[in-house]
């Protein structure tokens, strides 16, 4: 009797549930009261399964959508930022209530240099043009790295968890490949539809670029991976595939770039080049280019030949710097950043700041067709000079400092790895990690989830390896 009588409640609850939704619908004309289930599931795995929420974010990342791009006013991402705030949230008081994290990994070099990334925004925050811009830059920026790093990091401690949030995302990225290459097609593949045809789930084809360059690598990575079925193989297979055609109609050069970048390290890895001389080469090439920058610049505007929707033409674009329109306003983007450094170059003009202080900045023959007199055309397109203008050289040298300490790590970890499947990841994990920051010399993403789950949670894949694993001579779950 009790237990009918626990039915007729559930069946009493339910029509009660949908008589109110069919009142509001009639009389209300909306549909919010039937999202109640959803949001009372998510907290409840909140509560009971914060790793649950952990993999439901990595899935909901590539699908959210951007209020700002609907035109409601406002600046976020549904449902991954939400999501984030949840996880930040609940992990801050859970630390605060019993005070219990692996030491290992806040003492991990990695997570060392973010403690100071953070330390530095908090001062230049202080000293900010714009305040309230700059704590809400720093914010966001804490909903990112503390679930994508500092969570990912403990939560990746089991294998299985690495898998699943790794493809979970590429299953949503798929999706995202589907109906953009559909949308496309629509259009005939032309060159000029291919920024804005990923749209509403990605804001243009430099992000929607960046992802596919950093999410086709860790696919590759699954192809050689050991210990996979050859059923599951001839799917990863596909999803290359899949992730290869979309990265190849995004008419993203700067991912092209990138990928042929990671291609460059894995040769020198394989060829067992040690990682000094790597660095050695970059600090040289980056010498010679400011030492003959004048006599490259003048090679470089001898080429004419703008983007379109020719391959080899899009990659001969890719140095035109007298007609192509994207790479000149990059340049204009660049040299305002260097002007503000140069007017403030300890503390810079506050976090998130630069695309509300660039435009004056700016000046008339480095103007483009694209540029805008108000500097409401978004950042500084670079990972490394957007840091130079809002936090000063300081600012600029951390970001550096991060992603030499995590290829370092990553790369360390892999020679030291005595498990096949670990080290075949944490090699993946890097090379996808150095395909953005290269990417990110010509674009800046980190402020968004779509770019900034992705390139944090390889971090905590990298420490989490090096950590837990690279001795070891198994990798399951201890």
């Amino acid at each position: 009797m009790e237990k009918k009588g626990k039915i007729a409640w559930l069946y009493v609850i339910a029509a009660l549930f949908v008589a109110v939704g069919m009142f509001l619908v009639v009389k209300k004309n909306t549909y919010l009261f039937f999202a109640l289930p959803v949001v009372l599931g998510v907290l409840l795995l909140y509560i009971f399964s914060l790793d649950k929420v952990l993999l439901l974010t990595a899935f909901t990342v590539p699908l959210s959508v951007n209020l700002k791009a609907l035109e409601t006013g406002l600046a976020i991402s549904l449902p991954a930022e939400p999501l984030l705030m949840g996880i930040l949230v609940l992990f801050v008081a859970k630390m605060l209530y019993d005070g219990h994290y692996d030491r290992r990994i806040t003492r991990h070099p990695i997570a060392i240099v973010i403690y100071c990334m953070f330390i530095w925004m908090l001062v230049t925050t202080i000293t900010s043009e714009m305040p309230v811009v700059s704590i809400k830059f720093m914010l966001s920026r804490l909903w990112f790295v503390v679930p994508a790093f500092f969570l990912c990091a403990i939560f990746f401690k089991n294998p299985q968890n690495i898998h699943k949030f790794i493809w979970l995302y590429i299953a949503a990225l798929c999706i995202v490949c589907v109906y953009t290459i559909i949308h496309h097609a629509q259009y005939g593949f032309d060159g000029d539809s291919a920024h804005w045809v990923m749209t509403p789930f990605y804001n243009d084809h430099t992000a929607y670029g960046a992802a596919l360059a950093i999410y086709l690598i860790l696919a590759l990575t699954y192809v050689f991976l050991p210990g996979v079925k050859k059923s599951r193989r001839l799917i990863i297979i596909g999803v290359v595939l899949l992730l290869g055609v979309a990265l190849t109609l995004s008419n993203c050069r700067a991912a092209w770039l990138s990928v042929m970048a990671a291609l460059a390290v894995l040769i020198c890895v394989l060829l067992k080049i040690k990682f000094r001389w790597i660095a050695t080469v970059v600090v040289v090439l980056v010498g010679l280019f400011f030492a003959f920058q004048n006599q490259i610049i003048d090679a470089l505007e001898k080429n004419n030949q703008d983007a379109s929707g020719d391959l080899v033409e899009n990659i001969q674009s890719i140095t035109n710097i007298s007609t192509d329109a994207s790479n000149l306003e990059r340049i204009n983007r660049w040299q305002s950043a260097f002007r503000l450094f140069k007017e403030r170059p300890v503390f810079g003009w506050g976090p998130g700041t630069y695309q509300f202080v660039y435009a004056p900045y700016q000046m008339s023959k480095e103007k483009t067709i694209i540029s805008t007199n108000a500097g409401d055309g978004g950042n500084a397109h670079s990972e490394y000079f957007g840091p130079l203008a809002e936090q000063g050289l300081v600012g600029s040298l951390l970001v550096l400092a991060l992603v030499i300490v995590t290829v370092y790590c990553g790369l360390k970890t892999y020679s030291r790895c005595k498990n096949k499947q670990a080290k075949v990841l944490v090699l993946g994990a890097t090379l996808a990690f150095i395909s953005y920051f290269v990417h990110g010399f010509l674009n800046n993403f980190m402020d968004t989830d779509k770019l900034a789950i992705p390139v944090w949670s390889l971090a905590a894949l990298i420490a989490a390896v090096d950590v837990f694993y690279a001795d070891e001579e198994s990798f399951v779950e201890k």
